[in-house]
């Protein structure tokens, strides 16, 4: 971990803190998720950068020691995508591999939707591709089918979250997050709350150690989970930005992966959709699709080893026509 060197760039406007290893010809972007960091990539850049590729991972923005502007429109696809472009651009790549997970999965696809040009490949994780409906809102939709439980559609209102966020010691809801195996929908009614009691013991899995929920929870303590939930919170303004693009396709080659236990994959009608044709009609490039057994949602820390190979193995397809 000490030979992963860390830099601070400016890039859209902000300072964006990125973790780097590696130096090779060719570069991998790795992009991480809700609740976690650049650090969830640990395992896949110590492994890729010992391949021979060039490994960045930024905390995006609103994580870590990345700028978090505080208001939620700040937090759309275009701006995360222009940080990303910046990012690359400052860095001197006109073309990287793309590796995403969670929110950085659904970055990763706008990143493709948006600059298709700046990707060789992308290997995605967890979450599939969602087209834009031109007819419905995303949290309408979701209260609608979901409820108003459900985690997202709780998620919206500005400093109710982290209000109750507050509550909870940051490393204990560091690990009901990670440590959550149930292929359920996340629904968390008011009067439960998130921490849930914190009489229960969180069983830690061989993956996890206290070490690496206290780098979480360090950085969770001194910026927040604002800039995180407003990823949620610009759902809807993504809907209304991305209209332009309404049926375009994502012309970039996939492989996308997701764990059977994971909740995005158990969501209603996203099964259907990844294998009854749909995500191949949307991402025609789609040239692999893994279902991990047993496997949650975090799975490129429960797994570091398998999804570690699943990258090597997929972008070496393509490596010839990085630069």
């Amino acid at each position: 971990m000490d030979k992963i060197q860390h830099t601070t760039m400016q890039t859209n406007g902000i300072n964006m803190h990125v973790a780097q290893i590696g130096q090779g010809p060719s570069t991998i972007l790795f992009l991480h998720g809700f609740p976690q960091l650049w650090y969830t990539w640990r395992h896949q850049m110590l492994h890729l950068s010992s391949k021979g590729y060039r490994c960045i991972a930024p905390d995006l923005r609103g994580y870590g020691d990345t700028d978090a502007p505080p208001s939620a429109t700040c937090y759309s696809a275009l701006h995360i995508v222009g940080d990303l472009v910046g990012l690359l651009d400052g860095l001197g790549l006109e073309k990287v591999f793309v590796v995403g997970h969670d929110w950085g999965a659904v970055m990763a696809w706008y990143f493709c939707l948006l600059r298709p040009d700046k990707v060789n490949a992308l290997v995605n994780l967890s979450v599939a591709y969602t087209p834009r409906n031109p007819k419905r809102k995303p949290v309408e939709t979701m209260r609608a089918f979901l409820g108003d439980d459900y985690y997202i559609c709780r998620f919206q209102n500005p400093g109710e979250m982290e209000e109750e966020f507050s509550r909870v010691d940051t490393a204990r809801l560091i690990k009901k997050f990670l440590t959550n195996r149930s292929p359920a929908l996340l629904r968390v009614p008011k009067a439960k709350g998130f921490g849930g009691s914190t009489n229960s013991p969180i069983t830690m899995p061989s993956w996890l150690s206290e070490e690496d929920v206290n780098y979480y929870a360090t950085k969770f303590n001194e910026k927040g989970f604002t800039g995180g939930l407003n990823y949620y919170r610009a759902l809807d303004l993504n809907w209304q930005l991305l209209a332009p693009w309404t049926g375009v396709q994502i012309k970039v080659p996939v492989k996308f992966i997701v764990g059977d236990l994971d909740l995005t994959y158990n969501t209603p009608g996203v099964k259907e959709y990844v294998h009854n044709g749909g995500l191949k009609k949307d991402v025609p490039f789609l040239q692999e699709v893994v279902i991990m057994e047993g496997v949650a949602h975090f799975l490129n820390e429960e797994k570091p080893e398998e999804i570690s190979t699943h990258i090597y193995d997929f972008i070496q397809k393509f490596d010839h026509v990085s630069t």
